[in-house]
């Protein structure tokens, strides 16, 4: 289903401790929790897949070598895995620098409690048809508290990045939906050692520096829910056997 046009890799960002979902996570790699069965990872990887991505790196940090026995190289799930080990979290943006020799060209950022069937392709023709540097897949969200908070022009740039705000933001708007389209020139608004984060760090100096930073808002038809917490979890394994989101368990 992928495309010539589409990026070969991507980075599966699992390395979270999964603190929202305990006791479930306590023996258990919030990656490897079941979605009616099937890992949440194997979903994402599935999903990837289809969309072309044939070589993706995980970072890992808590049980993460539960991660890497249950993957493996990735050739079971038609893919190349690459692995990177974090003794010290090092952040979504920091952990995605640290693999910057990965990605020579356009790529991909999952966060690694996502799950989604959304249209990959839409986004990643948004994203080279404004000549972004990087381009984030926005949701709409009715509680804006529990979520980075976008805004954006007629155009789709982004004018504001603020996460998980306090105050008067109870209220339906536009949500980091944790799936990012990014050129390897992000890497210069990165720094080269110790943590770093895309929405306190990175995309916020994006704004300062006035760079080509957009977002799409994803149709009313697609599916993408943030797992990691426990309602939320338990409503994607509702969702799956309902067939409201639309997983691939064939790899």
């Amino acid at each position: 289903m992928g495309t010539k046009d589409n990026p070969a890799r991507a980075m599966i960002l699992a390395a979270g401790a999964g603190t929202r979902l305990k006791p479930l996570t306590i023996k258990t790699p919030k990656a490897l929790l079941p979605i009616d069965g099937t890992p949440l990872i194997v979903h994402q990887i599935g999903w990837l897949k289809s969309w072309g991505i044939s070589q993706v790196a995980i970072n890992l940090h808590h049980l993460g070598i539960k991660i890497k026995e249950f993957l493996g190289d990735g050739s079971r799930f038609g893919v190349k895995i690459t692995y990177s080990p974090e003794e010290i979290l090092l952040g979504t943006a920091g952990g995605v620098k640290r693999m910057e020799s990965l990605f020579t060209e356009t790529f991909v950022v999952l966060y690694g409690d996502v799950l989604t069937d959304f249209n990959l392709g839409n986004l990643i023709k948004f994203h080279r048809t404004k000549k972004s540097i990087a381009t984030l897949a926005l949701i709409e969200v009715n509680n804006a508290e529990n979520v980075g908070v976008v805004e954006i022009d007629e155009k789709g740039r982004v004018k504001s990045f603020i996460e998980k705000p306090r105050g008067n933001y109870k209220t339906k708007a536009l949500g980091n939906g944790g799936v990012y389209v990014l050129e390897k020139d992000i890497f210069n608004y990165i720094p080269r050692e110790g943590f770093s984060d895309f929405a306190y760090n990175t995309f916020p100096d994006l704004i300062k520096y006035n760079m080509p930073l957009y977002g799409y808002v994803l149709d009313t038809g697609s599916y993408l829910l943030d797992i990691g917490i426990m309602d939320n979890y338990q409503k994607a394994n509702g969702d799956v056997k309902a067939g409201k989101v639309k997983v691939r368990h064939e790899l």
